[in-house]
């Protein structure tokens, strides 16, 4: 498993108290001891998790609580009660908590010991009511957290644990993205429009614009000899169309996307980007609209967004590290056309070019073709159909008072029909309940046309997330009812307006 952080921590702290004497102390310990063992050894895991001596005063817990919020190491806290831990002394540490919260409601032993039960026992093993307590506080507080419930050799609460470890590492890096937009959004155009000064100062995104010339001045500094080795790379890795190949009536096209993919790639690397836009519509100086190049970025954990789309861009990149390391596939994506047939309703979803190919069903073919729009040379991109299974599509949008993040299920499917005119990577799915019901939905919680399709995140990982960004979430699954929806979206709004 790659870790997310390979060295980022979440702490476990323990609370207690001084008034069942100074003796238990040592086995509250141990026993924290061990289940942060449990924990960083699960498969799953992708952090450490660390167990600090028990906290027995508010002085020590306020000061848990700075350590953690201060330490670079530190991601977020995971609480448990070994023993009743009256919540006011977490007061203050509570409120100068400034990392993720995961209440974690469980205890030492499995089963209890009927035949030797005592009082002593009782007294040392309280988290059933000492993380009610605790819980209390959390809700005064109005503090988002996380709460899982069993013991850690239950498989479910170490998942459960897991998902919220890569929500962290997901949160982690969206609070220090570096964003870079050549050009600005497609002229008219609202979804991909927004307030980029919210956008870092709620969720720390950090979005820089740039001329399309700053760029190719760099994919002119690329050597002949550079461009020539990645067109190697590629003719290993991906189906080369036979015009592409050295020789070839295009061979000087796929050298071009080389040169663009590298001096992309240096742009992004020395500003310490790890998101980007392009637009169509402000190309001077490239040959030809970057695909193959930002095909291949979006592969290796960038994001990205079409025209201009910050937003996605950014959340292409939170959703790829919140499932990194994991197969399956996370792109951004565009509901394209449907298939509304008396007896089948399905969504055919891919872009102009920028499809990641993790998505791929089979080894992708490199080709390229003329752009209707853009006014530049034939540009490369890869061709392929997604595999199936099931996915989920997401969108993040800015409603001037707030950000959503809408969450629609979806099971990706094979086409009916092989599209040998459609030169792009492309995926057909089935939303969950319906199409109808589906969009619907969509369209009622304002979700935009760009989105992030994802078949490594779950749905428990996404509002581990949207909780800790305190982002909306709206969610669209089997479950939904459009009316119900609708007056939910009505009294959220008004939550939101009121606060």
């Amino acid at each position: 498993m790659t870790r997310t952080t390979e060295r980022s921590e979440v702490w476990l702290l323990t609370g207690t108290q001084h008034l069942y004497g100074e003796a238990i102390f040592a086995t509250v310990d141990a026993h924290a001891k061990a289940i942060a063992q449990r924990l960083t050894d699960d498969p799953l895991s992708t952090m450490t998790v660390v167990a600090k001596p028990c906290l027995k005063t508010a002085e020590e817990i306020l000061a848990a609580c700075r350590a953690a919020s201060t330490d670079p190491l530190c991601k977020g806290v995971i609480c448990w009660m070994h023993t009743f831990s009256p919540a006011k002394m977490w007061i203050a540490g509570l409120k100068a908590l400034s990392v993720p919260l995961c209440h974690l409601h469980t205890q030492a032993h499995q089963a209890i010991p009927w035949d030797s039960i005592d009082m002593d026992f009782m007294n040392l093993n309280q988290a059933a009511h000492g993380d009610r307590e605790f819980g209390f506080m959390c809700t005064r507080l109005g503090l988002e957290r996380k709460v899982v419930v069993g013991h850690v050799e239950a498989p479910a609460t170490r998942q459960a644990v897991a998902a919220w470890m890569r929500a962290v590492g997901a949160w982690d890096a969206m609070k220090s993205l570096k964003l870079c937009r050549f050009g600005d959004n497609m002229r008219s155009v609202a979804v991909t429009d927004g307030d980029k000064v919210e956008a870092q100062m709620h969720l720390g995104l950090t979005v820089d614009g740039y001329g399309v010339g700053d760029l190719v001045r760099v994919i002119e500094g690329v050597s002949d000899a550079e461009a020539e080795a990645l067109v190697r790379l590629y003719e290993d890795q991906y189906d080369l169309a036979p015009e592409l190949r050295k020789g070839g009536g295009k061979a000087q096209n796929l050298l071009d996307a080389a040169r663009i993919e590298l001096g992309l790639r240096a742009f992004l690397d020395d500003g310490g980007y790890k998101a980007f836009t392009t637009t169509f519509e402000d190309l001077h100086g490239l040959k030809q609209l970057p695909g193959l190049a930002v095909q291949r970025l979006m592969h290796d954990g960038y994001g990205f967004g079409a025209e201009g789309d910050w937003k996605t861009s950014a959340l292409v990149r939170t959703l790829k590290v919140l499932g990194q390391g994991e197969p399956g596939g996370t792109s951004f994506m565009e509901d394209y056309t449907y298939h509304m047939t008396a007896d089948d309703t399905r969504v055919l979803g891919a872009h102009m070019l920028e499809v990641c190919p993790s998505l791929s069903r089979a080894r992708p073919r490199c080709e390229a073709h003329p752009l209707g729009i853009g006014g530049k040379a034939d540009p490369v991109r890869l061709v392929f159909d997604g595999d199936e299974g099931p996915a989920w599509t997401v969108s993040l949008v800015d409603l001037g008072h707030r950000f959503r993040m809408v969450a629609a299920a979806v099971d990706c499917v094979a086409p009916l029909q092989a599209m040998p005119r459609l030169p792009v990577g492309r995926v057909c799915w089935k939303p969950r309940p319906s199409l109808e019901l589906s969009a619907a939905a969509w369209i009622y919680a304002g979700a935009g046309h760009h989105s992030v399709l994802t078949r490594t995140v779950t749905a428990e990982r996404l509002a581990d997330w949207a909780s800790m960004a305190n982002v909306e979430l709206v969610t669209i699954d089997e479950s939904t009812n459009v009316s119900t929806l609708r007056q939910m979206l009505k009294l959220s709004d008004a939550a939101y307006r009121a606060s």
